[in-house]
């Protein structure tokens, strides 16, 4: 398994922005695809970003898309999340994740809190 750890936390006002870092080590050849996930409260987890380990074949939820930026050093083993023009709505627990062949399934990080104010 692929053991992942985010940083890049912090409140913020709207408007402002934000980079959010995920180091991952362990099984990295294991892996297809990393991306950032948000949890906000009393909802469920959501999709934000992925990217593929060879740094092509981005994806980007909806709402997010023009604002932020996914992006992977694969010598470090690091995927970033640049966060700009942040809204009230992006205040969440954003995740890092992998998803790797051998599990078929992503797993995640403990998280880093991103929190807006108005």
């Amino acid at each position: 398994q692929v053991q992942l750890t985010e940083s890049g936390g912090g409140l913020v006002q709207a408007g402002d922005s934000l980079r959010l870092s995920c180091v991952a080590s362990g099984r990295m050849f294991d892996v297809y695809k990393m991306g950032w996930f948000r949890q906000a409260p009393g909802k469920d987890r959501e999709f934000v970003a992925t990217i593929r380990q060879s740094g092509d074949g981005t994806d980007y939820a909806d709402s997010v898309k023009g604002r932020f930026t996914i992006s992977i050093d694969s010598a470090k083993s690091t995927i970033y999340l640049q966060m700009n023009s942040l809204k009230p709505e992006d205040t969440a627990i954003y995740y890092c994740g992998a998803f790797s062949y051998g599990s078929g399934d992503y797993n995640y990080g403990q998280g880093t809190q991103v929190s807006v104010s108005s």
